[in-house]
């Protein structure tokens, strides 16, 4: 009888895009916590990181330099095999702080191995999206594209989100239980990113 292979180790990084600091309550910070539980869930080991909490620069390079935090960040990043970026919604689009971090990424274009390869291709990156208003399928799409450019690999059903009734003021950490859709859709993202991040560690992209 042969023993079932034991499963390779998978560590994720859950980047939290509020723009509120800690240790002010938030959403996004809320839907972080309940991707990466989910993660877990499905064997993966990671960390929760609310980039606002530190001194992140403006820039497209790996070190903006003067203390930027970012070349923390990354290291941190780089050593996951998933990205998670959690976002809230803000006038339809990405919070400033999501987006500044897909800007931080593009710097990821110009930074490869011995064989040509983009350092973040064989990571796989998820969204989770929340927020009052309409928007998520255009955050989500936006966030999965910048993602995708800058070397990430996208599994099936990548992204969760909630969004509450237009025009109203609940949050979803205003909203108990969690309901049973985002929850269930956060599962499937995460045993699917679990499950992907697996099969390229076994079998990374080629040279390039």
């Amino acid at each position: 009888m042969t023993d079932a292979p034991i499963p390779a180790p998978v560590r994720a990084l859950v980047l939290v895009c509020t723009l509120k600091p800690s240790p002010t309550d938030s959403s996004a910070q809320l839907v972080g916590e309940q991707v990466l539980a989910q993660l877990e869930d499905n064997g993966a080991t990671g960390e929760i990181v609310r980039v606002v909490d530190h001194d992140v620069r403006f820039g497209v390079t790996t070190d903006e330099g003067d203390g930027d935090a970012w070349p923390d960040i990354r290291a941190r990043m780089l050593a996951s095999d998933i990205l998670v970026v959690a976002t809230p919604i803000w006038l339809g689009q990405p919070s400033s702080v999501c987006k500044m971090v897909l800007e931080r990424l593009d710097a990821e274009l110009g930074e490869t191995d011995d064989q040509g390869r983009m350092l973040t291709q064989g990571k796989v990156a998820v969204v989770a999206v929340v927020g009052n208003e309409d928007g998520a399928h255009h955050v989500v799409a936006e966030c999965l594209q910048a993602l995708n450019d800058t070397g990430f690999s996208i599994p099936s059903l990548a992204a969760t989100y909630w969004v509450g009734e237009a025009m109203q003021a609940t949050d979803y950490r205003d909203v108990e239980p969690t309901p049973e859709k985002t929850a269930s859709t956060t599962a499937v993202a995460a045993t699917n990113a679990v499950h992907l991040a697996r099969l390229l560690k076994a079998a990374p992209y080629p040279p390039q």
